[in-house]
C-alpha cells in the first residue's frame, strides 16, 4: 500500500483570481461599460507585445499608475485614462471563502503567505494582508514576477518554509509550474467549492 502523501506545512497562495472573484469577468465588465469587445483586455495583452510589455514594467514597478494608464488608455482607445486601473479591476470583489480558509490555515498553526503579480502597489489592504499572512511577497515591489522561479523561493522563504512543504495557489496554470518544479504542491483555483477541499486534504486542516 503507498504511503500517503505527507501533510504541508505551507500555504502560499495568489491575491486577484483566489482572494476575490475572477479578475477576467471583471476586465469584461470593464470593456461592457466603454463599449468595448468583450476580451478586448484579455486579448491585447495575449497578442500585442507593446501592451504585454507595457503590464509587465507595471507588474515589476518600473513604472507605476500615472504612467500606466494613460498609455493603456491609448492602446484600448478608452478616453479617461484617470482611475483606470480601479475601473479594470472594480468588478473583481473579495472571496470571503477563500479569504476565511487560509485565515483558518494560519490559526491552526500553517504558515502562509502572498505571493501576488500586482497591478501597482496601493490597493492592498495592509491590515488585512497582516490578518491573512505570515510573509507577503508583492512583485511591484521586489522587481520579479510570476512565473520566474525566483520569486517563488522567496515566498518559501517569507513564511520560513523549505518549498517542499508548501503548497502553491494560483487561478493561471502556467503559474504553477515553476512552483511544481521546485516541490511545492500546486492547485489550479476555480473556485472555492474545489480549492478549499483539496487545501484540507494537503494541509491535513480543516477549513471550513
Amino acid at each position: 500500500m503507498a504511503d500517503a502523501e505527507p501533510r504541508r506545512t505551507g500555504l502560499l497562495v495568489d491575491f486577484g483570481g483566489v482572494l476575490t472573484t475572477d479578475l477576467f469577468a471583471s476586465f469584461a465588465a470593464f470593456c461592457g461599460k466603454e463599449r468595448l469587445d468583450p476580451d478586448r483586455v484579455r486579448d491585447i495583452f495575449r497578442t500585442d507585445e507593446d501592451a504585454r510589455r507595457l503590464l509587465v514594467d507595471l507588474e515589476t514597478g518600473k513604472i507605476d499608475e500615472e504612467e500606466f494608464e494613460p498609455a493603456f488608455a491609448r492602446m484600448l482607445d478608452v478616453k479617461e485614462a484617470a482611475g483606470l486601473i480601479e475601473r479594470l479591476m472594480g468588478g473583481a470583489k473579495a472571496d470571503h471563502r477563500m479569504m476565511n480558509a487560509v485565515r483558518a490555515a494560519r490559526d491552526r498553526g500553517v504558515r502562509t503567505g502572498l505571493v501576488s503579480k500586482s497591478w501597482g502597489v496601493r490597493r492592498y489592504d495592509h491590515d488585512l494582508l497582516g490578518q491573512l499572512f505570515d510573509g507577503v511577497v508583492i512583485s511591484g515591489e521586489i522587481g520579479i514576477r510570476k512565473p520566474s522561479k525566483e520569486i517563488y523561493v522567496l515566498g518559501a522563504e517569507a513564511i520560513d518554509t523549505p518549498p517542499e512543504e508548501c503548497v502553491f495557489v494560483d487561478d493561471l496554470e502556467f503559474n504553477l509550474t515553476p512552483a511544481r518544479e521546485l516541490g511545492m504542491a500546486a492547485i489550479h483555483h476555480t473556485s472555492a467549492d474545489e480549492t478549499v477541499p483539496e487545501l484540507e486534504r494537503l494541509l491535513g486542516v480543516r477549513l471550513r
